[in-house]
């Protein structure tokens, strides 16, 4: 009999079923996104349930929990509009990355076959890359990370969509995320042309208590940055407002030029449904503030530009449902 103590859950690990019981139950998961061709309504309450999460469990920012409630919330907008569920990434379940091939394979097998594929790829590991907790894309001069994704192999990537977030040390470090995404910007849309190419930040309220010269520098950088031909299609901003701290420093420093990131997956606990409800109840408040966004990084036009083009750059027959809900 072994003594060996079972490994204590990682941040991230316990933020997932919190996470997917938010968009699971989310009451606008199943309406229309669209109010005509040229409107997108987000879903904010869902992104303020999810950006309570971190708050919840204390999540050092270097855990990367609070910049992945940013992912979370993109990749379910996405398929709000209509997007394939499981091209689109990180995934609504384990595995988050994954081949569509490699599900169509497995879903076609006897129930028994297919029982124990699937245990063997939630368990962790990456099975030669088809398998992973990240998507990492060789871009035209080294491989990136890319935070929320749609691809297939006959298509190649069609939405690449990176977050960052910034809650602390604005005068320090805030600029160096936006100057370091422009050049991920361009080393992604060089290889990939047709590709969506997109920029979420979020900046926390205090920026503009704190340093307001600073904010409202960043606010223009990133409305110049969505302007750029060989740069973003759409950059969006989001001022979350909330009290207490964030401990830890900045996730969102740059990978080394050139270097693969790693891409282990981590099995993921099961919580009973009553569990992850008891714990949601306890949710901190988060506010978000419209009021500081201004119209050409509001998230609504975002979505609206990333989908337009996703949808105007393939063929008619390709993304039925998205183009069903757009009208």
């Amino acid at each position: 009999m072994s003594d060996k103590k079972p490994k204590e859950p990682t941040t991230k690990q316990k933020a997932w079923p919190l996470f997917d019981a938010i968009v699971t139950e989310a009451p606008f998961r199943h309406l229309n996104p669209w109010e005509g061709r040229e409107t997108f309504v987000p879903d904010y309450e869902t992104l303020a349930r999810l950006l309570g999460v971190p708050l919840l469990l204390d999540a050092d920012t270097t855990s990367g929990v609070p910049a992945l409630a940013f992912d979370v919330w993109v990749a379910y907008e996405l398929r709000r509009a209509g997007l394939d569920p499981d091209a689109v990434w990180p995934r609504e379940q384990a595995p988050r990355i994954i081949a569509r091939d490699i599900i169509d394979f497995t879903n076609a097998q006897y129930a028994k076959t297919k029982a124990e594929i699937w245990s063997r790829v939630k368990e962790g590991g990456t099975f030669g890359g088809t398998v992973g907790a990240s998507a990492n894309l060789l871009g035209k001069n080294y491989v990136k990370q890319v935070d929320v994704i749609m691809s297939h192999w006959s298509t190649g990537p069609e939405i690449m969509i990176s977050t960052k977030r910034m809650d602390s040390s604005f005068g320090k470090n805030a600029a160096n995320r936006v100057e370091e995404s422009y050049g991920d910007a361009k080393n992604l849309r060089l290889r990939y042309p047709q590709a969506a190419c997109g920029f979420v930040y979020a900046l926390r309220s205090t920026c503009w208590d704190e340093t307001p010269e600073k904010a409202a520098w960043l606010v223009d950088l990133l409305t110049k940055l969505g302007r750029e031909d060989d740069a973003y299609h759409a950059v969006a901003l989001v001022v979350p407002e909330y009290g207490g701290e964030l401990p830890g420093e900045d996730p969102n420093d740059a990978a080394p030029v050139g270097q693969p990131v790693v891409t282990d997956a981590e099995p993921e606990p099961t919580l009973a449904l009553s569990e992850v409800n008891q714990q949601l109840t306890s949710l901190p408040r988060v506010r978000l503030r419209h009021d500081l966004v201004t119209p050409e990084v509001d998230p609504a036009r975002f979505f609206r530009v990333i989908l337009s083009r996703v949808l105007d750059n393939t063929p008619v027959d390709y993304h039925q449902r998205a183009r069903k809900l757009r009208g």
